[in-house]
């Protein structure tokens, strides 16, 4: 039978991506929970148990942190420093080019890391607002200098995790192993690298170099610098973590679109 030909014009492209990467997205999220509904709860209480256990941490040691409130000083290295590495793993776990999701023909693994990332900011952002929420009603209000500032870094922390998710995944289908042990080291290695116990105006001159390199210790930093009213950041600067991101971005990019033309099903088969 006769059917008419639609051509489609940019915008119809557009939506229809848009669309796409939200169905993907959707698919992240309850990819592995039964609902949308556990994934935010067990990210919740992941968060709250990693909050908890760093204030016992600095308490014992009695830190010098800044003046303010001692809660929200955790939170803004916990928050950013969980985003930053749940990013890097959503990106480095997202479908491959030898994927079987592949096989659908508007399916391809620039959405896939799209909707990774994504899937990965909603949860983080989401478990924000609860735990912020939550300790303002339940507990103390909670007073932010530059909430405009201090969301614009946790988007950073965020854009660099994927960033460096990007590069590990361009690298995934050539050296599996080699990826999953990077992947392990720096979020270890961020535990302490990120800065998230202490805050770069306090640290000697002769340790900065040991921190300076981590577009997330800069991030973190810069958050702060906009949380505290009394805290002006002297040896950090949001640039740094923006074009580092950037261009890590492209050259994961340049390496993933290699990859995917390079990359075939005789690779897993042979492992």
């Amino acid at each position: 039978m006769f059917r008419i030909e639609r051509r489609d014009n940019a915008a119809t492209r557009t939506f229809k991506l848009m669309e796409l990467v939200f169905h993907a997205t959707v698919r992240n999220i309850r990819k592995g929970q039964s609902s949308g509904g556990v994934a935010l709860f067990m990210n919740v209480l992941q968060t709250l148990i990693f909050i908890s256990a760093f204030a016992l941490m600095l308490l014992a040691v009695k830190t010098t942190t800044i003046r303010g409130d001692f809660i929200l000083y955790i939170m803004t290295g916990v928050f950013l420093f969980m985003t930053h590495v749940k990013a890097m793993g959503a990106v480095v776990g997202s479908e491959g080019p030898a994927s079987p999701m592949m096989k659908h023909a508007p399916m391809n693994t620039a959405i896939a890391i799209a909707a990774a990332a994504l899937s990965s900011l909603y949860l983080q952002t989401l478990s924000m607002f609860i735990v912020l929420c939550g300790v303002h009603v339940a507990w103390h209000p909670i007073e932010i200098s530059q909430p405009g500032g201090a969301a614009v870094m946790f988007l950073l922390a965020w854009f660099t995790g994927v960033a460096i998710g990007t590069v590990l995944l361009a690298i995934k289908p050539w050296a599996p192993n080699f990826v999953q042990i990077a992947n392990t080291i720096y979020s270890r290695l961020n535990m302490v690298a990120s800065g998230k116990m202490f805050v770069a105006n306090t640290l000697p001159t002769a340790f900065l170099p040991f921190f300076d390199w981590n577009p997330l210790f800069h991030a973190i930093d810069q958050a702060r610098g906009f949380t505290f009213i009394n805290y002006n950041p002297h040896y950090t600067t949001w640039t740094y973590p923006v074009i580092c991101g950037l261009a890590l971005l492209t050259i994961g990019m340049m390496g993933e679109f290699y990859t995917r033309r390079q990359t075939s099903l005789s690779w897993f088969a042979a492992r």
